[in-house]
């Protein structure tokens, strides 16, 4: 607990006020809305002051988290312990250069595919209705409609757990379905730079208003969840399982499989994380248990039990 208080008193001295939260409720920060505090959340506005945050972090050996837009995440009810350093709004800066868009990792991905869209490029239509932010498509490969960030990466920058600043081409952030080798390494990723190519730009946005209203008109938007709960199994889809296991619409205290599309788990009030997780459980045994097919989870679950 010392280091703890000792490295929060260093990001105060280096940080605005308003950026160094202590206690804060992570509920606040997913959209989920679920989630017990973070012992010090940390909201760094400018790459020199993450780069000193991680500097800081190592220095004084504390557990730390990363945290996106919180749009695939589910947290303990106990919280996170330890420093949770959140890229968000402060730092969602876009910009373009020819075909190329450069987009800051606090970016939402549906700011950054309407970006696309005005400037008439394609390439990213699929992503305008992922909730996350485009860091947290990145560490994910987040995908829709039979698309995937990875396949319009140019190139990340990240921070290392040295506090480096590192760059990854699309080969070397070794993408693969919903998984990305930020996952395992650890850096916090600060901006992306995607390759798009020139298209018709009436063509672009009916494409994207299209699969927006898909996405309001099948999936439960007005619930509190993470999206799509499990990833897909090969040679079958989760919410087809879940609905033909008969368990669409089931409710476990406040925790249910939504009645729109049974792929979602959501979170009907005031659900808590051993609610929602207790919910996923019973999900995977039953329909394991009927077609022998184990499902696995997409949200990440992140905290102290």
């Amino acid at each position: 607990m010392q280091k703890l208080n000792e490295c929060i008193a260093k990001l105060k001295q280096i940080l605005p006020e308003d950026s160094v939260l202590i206690d804060e409720p992570m509920s606040k920060h997913t959209t989920f809305q679920i989630g017990g505090p973070a012992d010090c959340f940390v909201m760094p506005s400018t790459v020199e002051e993450a780069i000193a945050v991680i500097k800081i972090v190592k220095e004084y050996d504390v557990p730390l988290t990363m945290l996106g837009n919180g749009s695939n995440l589910l947290v303990m009810d106990k919280g996170i312990r330890g420093i949770v350093v959140n890229l968000n709004e402060r730092f969602a800066k876009i910009t373009r250069d020819g075909n190329f868009i450069k987009a800051q990792c606090g970016a939402l991905m549906v700011d950054v595919s309407k970006f696309a869209g005005e400037a008439s490029l394609t390439g990213l239509e699929f992503a305008v209705g992922i909730p996350g932010s485009i860091g947290g498509c990145i560490f994910m490969n987040a995908g829709a409609y039979d698309g995937e960030i990875k396949n319009v990466v140019h190139r990340v920058s990240a921070i290392d757990k040295e506090g480096n600043l590192v760059y990854y081409t699309n080969e070397e952030a070794q993408f693969s379905y919903r998984h990305s080798i930020f996952q395992d390494n650890d850096n916090l990723i600060l901006e992306v730079e995607l390759e798009l190519q020139e298209g018709n730009q009436d063509e672009i946005l009916a494409k994207m208003a299209d699969l927006t209203n898909r996405r309001e008109t099948k999936q439960p938007l007005e619930y509190p969840s993470a999206g799509s709960t499990f990833k897909r199994p090969e040679g079958y889809f989760a919410g087809k399982l879940i609905e033909d296991a008969c368990l669409k619409g089931i409710i476990m205290r406040n925790a249910a499989v939504s009645s729109l599309h049974s792929g979602f788990v959501i979170n009907t009030g005031d659900a808590t994380c051993e609610n929602i997780l207790e919910l996923i459980e019973f999900i995977k045994l039953t329909v394991f248990s009927k077609f022998g097919v184990m499902l696995e989870e997409e949200v990440r679950v992140v905290g102290e039990q």
